[in-house]
């Protein structure tokens, strides 16, 4: 075979290789399956272990930059966040402004953190919850992703109040306090604790129901409202006060998503 020729055949190879990896560029990937010491592997996201503490860091963009990039890559301790002069917020009351309801002014300012044996923060917005797990590198997760997380987790029965599901204390408990509550891949407290917002939107319901033979958790997705001030943002779980209704099937989609109290919170995915 002559120079020209060796040169013309491993040109084609080059454009077939190249056409090959654009042809497969808009396929679904499957991610490295190690997610970061924070989070599980759920289908092909990194699914956050715990319910998010959400920390105001100062100086995030000069003299915190280590400890926002220790956050974003799942590595940050609660010792990392004291010495870096970080404030939990959303334990007790909403504290969250500057960072505003409708996610204004949050940017660099609050940030979703996985860590065991914290209080959750809860009174936030899907819209504050969405730029804290955004600053930390992450997103909320689809409702399809929650249930590929919360799948195996126990359903609540009786509280006993120490190890099972959090669902009729009347109080939210630290992270992976509750051992009996934990999904099969490894996430902890997807049933009770705190409902948890996801990124789904849906029409705001106003019926609730039961999955009937399926479960008895909560089904809140019929009736859409014909009034109302917004749409229903989905929330996963139930919460610290529903009983048995609470669990890894729960779904409320009949709150807007500029709404807060005190057994709303969220996990973050990547």
């Amino acid at each position: 075979m002559t120079k020209r020729s060796l040169t013309g055949v491993l040109l084609a190879v080059l454009l077939v290789m190249g056409a090959t990896r654009t042809a497969f560029a808009g396929f679904p990937r499957i991610p490295n399956q190690k997610c970061g010491p924070d989070a599980v592997v759920a289908g092909t996201v990194c699914l956050d272990m715990y319910e998010a503490s959400v920390w105001r860091v100062p100086n995030p963009t000069t003299t915190n930059l280590v400890l926002v990039k220790k956050i974003q890559l799942g590595a940050a301790t609660r010792a990392d966040l004291v010495a870096g002069g970080a404030t939990q917020l959303g334990t007790t009351r909403d504290d969250y402004a500057p960072c505003a309801d409708n996610g204004r002014n949050c940017v660099n300012d609050i940030y979703a953190v996985s860590l065991p044996s914290e209080t959750p923060s809860a009174y936030i917005t899907w819209f504050q919850a969405q730029e804290a797990c955004a600053n930390a590198g992450k997103r909320l997760p689809t409702s399809a992703e929650w249930q590929v997380g919360a799948n195996g987790t126990p359903d609540p029965g009786p509280d006993d109040g120490i190890n099972d599901c959090n669902s009729a204390s009347g109080s939210v408990s630290r992270t992976g306090a509750r051992s009996r509550c934990v999904s099969a891949r490894g996430a902890s407290d997807m049933a009770g604790n705190l409902s948890e917002w996801v990124a789904d939107w849906a029409p705001r319901s106003t019926i609730c129901v039961s999955w009937g033979s399926i479960s008895n958790d909560f089904l809140c997705l019929a009736g859409a409202a014909e009034t109302g001030s917004g749409p229903g943002a989905l929330l996963r779980g139930g919460a610290f006060n529903d009983g048995p209704q609470a669990g890894p099937l729960a779904v409320d989609g009949g709150t807007e998503p500029f709404r807060a109290t005190d057994v709303y919170g969220f996990r973050c995915a990547r």
